[in-house]
């Protein structure tokens, strides 16, 4: 992969000279969803598939971009003198907007560079291509330029260039996953504070499988910031009867006990599954913890039926693939993972049973959606590193 990069980067940019390979995973979402920006917990892990980056300063100011996911894209150029978020600058757009951000936070960036990029992560799918490019910049230029932030840092500048640079309100979950990855383990990260444990991740006889509906799906155009907005209103209203700074601080019970004060009854629902999402993501990882796997695909169950009913972003093809995945023997829990409307299914399944599971699943999608999914069964992996 390091060779066939370097000669692609010779090919594009005319010599491979003073460069490096770098590599950010992409992550996927056990259980937690929607649940970052509003002050509760997430289960993510790294994965060992992801984005690579080949990179080298430049004398003068000038940034050329290059991706072999978009070759009939070109070289695409910028400045490091004139970082502005431009539509015809199409996906460049993150990688320029990390660097603007470390600009932004007092970081002098003094050169341009030449990058090309690599991702064997399905794009559009909801494993984060987008935050794994971000953290993939900021880890690259961290190396480049000898910047002293920390991986967690790096995670907090991803999702600064996300919400200031993109216009996507996300959480911190994406960037953090993939910055602090860690081999075999996921990551129970409390949104509100950033303290976090790694819980080992032991499948026994069972791997992940995750299901792409290959429904393309953008972030920003998505509900994504309506759901957002939907639950800080919610929180405003209960913040007039309970002393919170985040629906992540109440119980299932005292969400019951106080949400009449929430005036609209959408309102209540998006406010309810931010609530008990949080609570089933801390009661996943005990499951978890105790070995108890059963236990955790019920919570995953429980999780997908509340983001179809309550939080309302699901869709038919991501119903299509929990649903019929849970038809199938050697299924333990199924739920969709990421922002939704399209993108990915996250489901546990015994090894033994993995071929007849995708092609029974894959047959039933097929028949009822009209296009092909796509299945990956996937491996937990480190964070960014140089190869």
């Amino acid at each position: 992969m390091k060779n066939s990069l370097l000669e692609k980067f010779a090919n594009v940019f005319g010599d491979a000279t003073n460069c490096e390979v770098y590599f950010a995973p992409g992550r996927v979402n056990l259980i937690g969803e929607h649940t970052d920006y509003n002050g509760g917990h997430v289960f993510p892990c790294a994965l060992t598939i992801g984005t690579y980056a080949v990179a080298r300063k430049r004398e003068d100011h000038t940034l050329r971009f290059y991706s072999m996911n978009f070759e009939n894209l070109g070289v695409i150029q910028s400045s490091i003198d004139n970082l502005t978020y431009k539509k015809e600058d199409d996906w460049t757009n993150y990688p320029k907007g990390v660097i603007w951000a470390l600009q932004e936070k007092g970081y002098n960036v003094s050169n341009g560079m030449d990058i090309l990029y690599f991702g064997n992560i399905p794009n559009g799918s909801g494993l984060s291509s987008s935050a794994s490019i971000e953290v993939l910049t900021g880890f690259v230029l961290k190396q480049i330029f000898n910047f002293s932030y920390d991986m967690i840092e790096n995670a907090l500048i991803g999702q600064y260039a996300e919400n200031k640079f993109i216009g996507v309100n996300c959480g911190i979950m994406d960037q953090f996953a993939i910055a602090m990855g860690k081999n075999d383990n996921a990551i129970f990260l409390d949104t509100a504070d950033l303290s976090y444990e790694y819980a080992p991740v032991n499948l026994s006889d069972s791997k992940i499988v995750i299901m792409n509906t290959c429904k393309k799906r953008g972030l920003g155009d998505s509900k994504y910031n309506e759901r957002r907005a939907e639950c800080e209103e919610a929180l405003a209203e209960l913040q007039t009867v309970v002393d919170i700074k985040s629906l992540g601080e109440l119980t299932e019970e005292q969400f019951e006990q106080y949400k009449d004060a929430i005036k609209s009854p959408i309102r209540i629902k998006r406010a309810k599954h931010a609530v008990y999402e949080n609570q089933r993501t801390i009661k996943a990882v005990k499951a978890l913890n105790a070995g108890n796997l059963e236990e955790l695909g019920k919570l995953m169950i429980a999780s997908h039926d509340s983001l179809r009913d309550d939080y309302e972003v699901t869709g038919i093809e991501l119903d299509t693939l929990v649903a019929e995945s849970l038809k199938q023997p050697g299924v333990i829990g199924a739920r969709m993972t990421g922002a939704g409307f399209g993108g990915c299914a996250v489901s546990i399944v015994k090894t033994d049973a993995i071929d007849s599971f995708k092609e029974n699943v894959g047959k039933a999608y097929l028949e009822k959606i009209g296009y092909p999914c796509e299945f990956y069964v996937v491996e937990i992996g480190n964070g960014p590193s140089l190869l």
